[in-house]
Parts: C-alpha cells; sequence; structure tokens
C-alpha cells in the first residue's frame, strides 16, 4: 500500500499566513495538533485516471486554508492511500487512515464496490466519508448520516441518460453492464424509461470486467437490431467493447459514462472506432468562481468532474469543523448541511469561508461541482449534466442540461 502526505510544506504555507487564530464568539483559539483527513482516491486500476487529479484538489483545498490559518489556527494534514480501484485495497487503506493516522474523515472514494466496502468502517468508527461514487445502495446502508455523495446516484444518471436518448429518437438498446453494485439497478431504471416511452431495453447482459473479449456478447448484441447501446463499465473493458463493436459492424448508437471513456481513451484506440461514441457525466459547475479558482490551480490539466466533487469534500470538512470548533467526525458530520445549505453568506472558497466563520456570520457553501445540498440520506439533491461526442480523437461538446 502506498502512502502520500503532505504536512510540512502545508504548515509552511500555514506560518506565512496573515491570520494565525481565529477569534469567534468573542474567545481566541489558539494553534493546536494539527487536524489530520484522509484521501483515498483511485490512484490506479480502473479509476486511475482520474485519482491523481483528485488528490490534487484536495491537498490545494489544504493548502488555501492552511495559508489562512487552518482550522481554528490548527494546521490541516492530509494522509492519501490508494483505494487501486479494489475493494481490499481499499479496505486496507481505510483501516490504516482511521486506526494508525486517526484521521477526521475520509473524502475521494471512487468506485462504488470500494465505497460499499469502506462506508461499514467508517460509520462504525464515527468518520465521515465523502464520496464520488454513484451506485443507489451506498446511501440505503445504515451509515447513521456519515456518508455525503457529492455524485448523483445511478438512479438519477440513468434517468437523466434515459431521457436524452430517448428524445435523440433511441427506441431500442441493448445494455451491457460491467458486475458492479450498479448494474441491476441501472437496468430497472433504463427498463422503466424506455417501457414509459414506447421503446425496449432488447437486452441485459452483465460480464466479468476481466474478460479479455466480448465476442459471444457482441454477438446476441447484433442478433437483437438495436439503435443503441449502453457501454455500462469501465475504461479497461470498454476499449474491448469499443473495438469489437467496430470489427462486428455495429452501426447504431454508442453510449456510455465519461469515466469509462475518458480522453486517454484515443491513445488506445483509432480514430475509426471511437468516432461517434457519446458520453455523459455530471457537469461541474463552469460558471462558479469555485470552478474557476480551480481552474486556475490546475492550469493546463482540465478538471474532471471527481475532481470538481473533492475540491468540495475538502471544503466542506474544513468549514465544518471550524464552525463545530471541533476536528471530530460527528462534529463534522453534525455541521455540513449547516455550512453547504440554508440563509447564510454565500462563499466560493475555503479561505473565504473561514474569514466568514471566524467573524461570527453564517455561511453557504457553493462549490465547483455546483450548489452541495444534501438531502437526509446523504444525497446531493441535483446536478446538471455534460454530453459529448467522439470525434476526429477528441471529444466535443453536444450540450449541457
Amino acid at each position: 500500500m502506498t502512502s502520500f502526505t503532505i504536512g510540512r510544506r502545508a504548515a509552511l504555507l500555514g506560518a506565512a499566513g496573515a491570520v494565525t487564530t481565529f477569534a469567534i464568539g468573542g474567545r481566541a483559539f489558539a494553534q493546536g495538533e494539527p487536524v489530520t483527513f484522509g484521501a483515498l482516491p483511485p490512484l490506479s486500476g480502473a479509476g486511475g485516471p482520474y485519482g491523481p487529479a483528485m488528490l490534487r484538489a484536495i491537498q490545494g483545498v489544504v493548502e488555501e486554508a492552511n495559508a489562512a490559518g487552518g482550522i481554528r489556527g490548527r494546521q490541516i494534514r492530509v494522509v492519501a492511500e490508494d483505494d487501486q480501484t479494489n475493494p481490499d485495497a481499499g479496505v486496507r487503506g481505510a483501516r490504516k487512515l482511521i486506526d494508525v493516522d486517526r484521521v477526521s474523515a475520509i473524502m475521494g472514494t471512487w468506485a462504488s464496490s470500494v465505497t460499499t466496502a469502506v462506508a461499514p468502517l467508517c460509520w462504525e468508527n464515527r468518520r465521515p466519508l465523502f464520496t464520488v461514487s454513484g451506485a443507489d445502495s451506498i446511501t440505503q446502508l445504515p451509515h447513521q448520516g456519515y456518508i455525503f455523495r457529492t455524485q448523483p446516484n445511478s438512479r438519477l444518471q440513468i434517468q437523466t441518460g434515459s431521457d436524452w436518448l430517448l428524445a435523440k429518437g433511441a427506441r431500442r438498446i441493448f445494455h451491457l453492464a460491467a458486475q458492479s453494485p450498479f448494474a441491476q439497478s441501472s437496468q430497472d431504471v433504463l427498463a422503466e424509461k424506455f417501457r414509459a416511452a414506447g421503446g425496449q431495453v432488447t437486452g441485459f447482459i452483465v460480464y466479468e470486467r476481466d474478460k479479455t473479449n466480448f465476442r459471444s456478447e457482441i454477438d446476441q448484441l447484433m442478433r437483437s437490431r438495436s439503435d443503441t447501446v449502453m457501454l455500462n463499465g469501465y475504461l479497461p473493458d470498454v476499449t474491448i467493447l469499443l473495438r469489437e463493436l467496430y470489427r462486428a459492424g455495429f452501426d447504431g448508437r454508442k453510449f456510455t459514462f465519461a469515466y469509462a471513456a475518458p480522453p486517454s481513451i484515443f491513445q488506445s484506440l483509432p480514430n475509426d472506432v471511437t468516432n461517434g461514441l457519446i458520453t455523459f457525466q455530471p457537469s461541474p459547475d463552469v460558471d462558479s468562481a469555485a470552478f474557476r479558482r480551480l481552474k486556475d490551480r490546475f492550469g493546463n490539466t482540465d478538471v474532471d468532474p471527481y475532481s470538481a466533487q473533492t475540491n468540495d469534500h475538502a471544503t466542506l470538512a474544513i468549514l465544518a469543523a471550524a464552525l463545530a470548533g471541533d476536528a471530530s467526525g460527528t462534529a463534522i458530520r453534525d455541521n455540513v448541511r449547516k455550512i453547504s445549505q440554508g440563509e447564510g453568506e454565500k462563499v466560493s472558497s475555503v479561505t473565504e469561508g473561514l474569514r466568514a466563520i471566524a467573524a461570527g456570520r453564517q455561511v453557504n457553501y457553493e462549490g465547483s461541482s455546483g450548489p452541495v445540498e444534501f438531502d437526509d440520506k446523504g444525497d446531493i439533491r441535483g446536478t446538471k449534466f455534460r454530453f459529448e461526442q467522439a470525434e476526429g480523437g477528441s471529444f466535443k461538446l453536444l450540450e449541457i442540461v
């Protein structure tokens, strides 16, 4: 297991900041022991294209907060573990973060299978878990309020994707899904939506992700006379599926989640294979001040939805602890909604939020991924979606809805 920490540089940034104590309610809070947060992104495996940027977003928020004096004068430290997009590795990483590093919260889990495996450790140890995983089942767990999901759940994602496809004329869709916690729930929503519109799911196959060919699955698709195929998998298997669809001469609409076909897919497949592929994903709030600030920090690196969300994970945890005057996991859990929804002063950065809290004002953080308002289960209430199409080795924006 590989660990990553930021501490000394962040501490130096904090020492250089203009604010080293906060006065709240007339009381000054002196600098104490550092507050430690855990990051558990996929730095390798199927989520590897996203994990490093997700961690970078978290680190950027922490450095900004430390430069402003930290949490009521306490510096912030991040310890990161690579979950390898693997539940077993995720559990090992979470155990270390909780038992050894004594983190106050964990953020950045990506794959639903990893989040499902890690979640019980978090609520049993009273540590909030901030996640970008989409499976409906995650927030249906008995998590006692310790899960906050910034990614729309799979029902909302499939509903949005289905509505878009139906509006574009899709009527006969074949569903190829990797074995995952959201395969069946995705199928249930897809069938419901297409049936209501007079369409049909012409086939549903759940496959093992580590297969090296999918000839039998593609043969069934070709016999189904479908006008659309939904590829509900991850980058390694979707890459193979796209190659085999091209060889089989499938001329229908190819549709997948953007995380299954990131821009790196053009390095593995020729343009003839990828041309026409349509992807969709939750869209960051590209017009927000928080997104623009993150984009400036990333420079030439694109800000994907998951980096925008982990930027918000770190900000939410820090501001919740600052408002509570307590960095325990339970205190963070109990204060997340108090700093992210309601009638407070709108803030778009951790620095703005810390200053407002220090002055005794209520805040309402609006993030780079959009308004971060959570329902009683911990699900994000809503977001926009971005649809793109592969053309000549790059993705072109179709629309944001």
